[in-house]
């Protein structure tokens, strides 16, 4: 690329920031909307976090609500809760209450006790009761999705009073997202549900009874895995949420669901890499270093109980040099089928497939697969030994070592995380690390203890 035209990009994102900057400095808001608004929401929230934390609090509480929720809503969970409680409660509850909510839920739950009841308190009282019930679900299960929202009608209604409703009032139509009109009772539980195609198609005078057909309803306990099977065999956009009595509370959509399984999958990947919650670099260094050093420090005993097998094979390595430049290979190709046996078993729980019980039937399944592999890749390896170093017996040690590793690498992958998972631990968090540890420990004393054992046709 032309470093001429990288020199102009560069030039313009200063701009912008030194725009921004100077807006502050005046409290100009109409510039700072100017700034902001025609941005994607990505490359505002981009701009918002790369400011000095005061400077954020300052644009959040100089720009409309409306857009401040865009950008707290645009942001990852973390972080648009450091945002909220930085600001006065006044402003925050400004904002908040521009939010879904399920989004004003999720916000909420997070700040401390006396906060959100502050925040809370100056919400309209309906909305607050709303995400105070929102508050109390489990946030994988249909309660802790759905929206306190649902586009609802009495079954004496029409289809005119929908169509009026829906030309009158453009801003229920955003707030529903299109949802679907449903039919309650007269204690609120859902009877019906009418197609936007039946609604054109029908009279404005024919009762919404007369046209509806039987909704699919899910429990507030429904789990989220259940929620994609159902999305999955369906086509709809949004499913009814109901109480216990089958009483009508909100909604959860297609959206929510396909948002919630993705922050999970991204959630276990940074577990699996030792981040253990949300981090952006925007947050404090020193938070980031915190949290971080925390899983790290862990990691430095395990490491130590690996180095303890090297030490103890000492006379082994200095009697055979060449074994020291095979050791790595069987560990790091060991522990790569541990991670392929981790990631399957991880995949199964998060859809249900497997429970802590079926520990043994998991086992006897990565058995055959690691056996399989684990004679290929030691064959493999075994021929790549005895060409390089040109002794057939080092050879067979190396493979030999490695097959059986890699046996234990699957077995240990697809095991350990049910066994963390009944212990009541996060498998995703600790998994890595333990399968790391094993198969270094494993494999390195396979490799010794077989090449002391083969000494004399090593040193041959």
């Amino acid at each position: 690329m032309d470093t001429g035209i990288l020199e102009v990009e560069d030039e313009q994102e200063l701009e912008l920031s030194d725009r921004i900057v100077n807006a502050l400095a005046t409290e100009n808001t109409d510039a700072l909307v100017a700034l902001l608004d025609p941005l994607p929401l990505s490359e505002a929230l981009r701009e918002l976090l790369a400011l000095e934390p005061e400077d954020r609090d300052r644009v959040l509480s100089l720009v409309p609500p409306e857009l401040a929720a865009e950008l707290i809503e645009e942001a990852p969970h973390a972080v648009a809760t450091d945002l909220v409680e930085r600001l006065d409660h006044a402003r925050a509850a400004e904002i908040i209450d521009e939010l879904d909510s399920d989004v004003q839920a999720d916000l909420i739950g997070e700040l401390d006790d006396e906060d959100a009841e502050d925040i809370l308190g100056r919400l309209d009282a309906e909305d607050a009761a709303d995400v105070r019930r929102l508050v109390e679900y489990e946030d994988d299960t249909a309660g802790g999705l759905m929206v306190a929202e649902a586009f609802s009608f009495a079954e004496t209604a029409t289809v005119g009073a929908v169509l009026r409703r829906l030309a009158s009032d453009e801003e229920d139509f955003e707030r529903y997202r299109g949802q679907h009109p449903y039919i309650v009772d007269a204690v609120g539980r859902p009877i019906g549900v009418v197609s936007l195609r039946a609604l054109l198609t029908a009279k404005r005078s024919d009762k919404l009874t007369e046209i509806m057909v039987e909704p699919l309803t899910v429990s507030v306990l429904t789990p989220l895995e259940v929620l994609q099977d159902l999305f999955d065999e369906h086509p709809f956009l949004g499913l009814p949420v109901v109480e216990k009595d089958g009483q009508l509370v909100g909604v959860v959509s297609r959206a929510a669901i396909d948002a919630a399984t993705l922050e999970r999958a991204e959630s276990q990947s940074l577990k699996q890499h030792g981040l253990v919650e949300d981090e952006v670099r925007s947050m404090p260094t020193w938070l980031r270093s915190r949290r971080r050093l925390a899983w790290l420090a862990a990691n430095i005993v395990l490491n130590i109980i690996a180095a303890s097998v090297i030490s103890a094979y000492e006379e082994t390595l200095a009697a055979v040099i060449a074994i020291a430049v095979f050791l790595p290979m069987v560990s790091d190709m060991s522990g790569c089928s541990g991670n392929q046996a981790v990631g399957v078993t991880m995949r199964e729980l998060s859809l249900g497939l497997v429970r802590p019980a079926d520990a043994v039937r998991v086992w006897l399944k990565e058995v055959s697969v690691g056996a399989i592999n684990g004679l290929a890749l030691g064959c493999l390896v075994g021929i790549v030994a005895w060409v390089w170093k040109g002794n057939p017996w080092l050879g067979v040690v190396i493979g030999f070592a490695l097959a059986i590793n890699t046996i234990i690498a699957v077995s240990i992958g697809g095991v350990v995380p049910l066994a963390l998972k009944r212990l009541g631990q996060d498998p995703a968090a600790a998994s890595g690390p333990l399968l790391t540890t094993i198969t270094d420990m494993a494999g390195f004393f396979l490799v010794l203890s077989l090449a002391t054992l083969m000494m004399p046709l090593l040193a041959g």
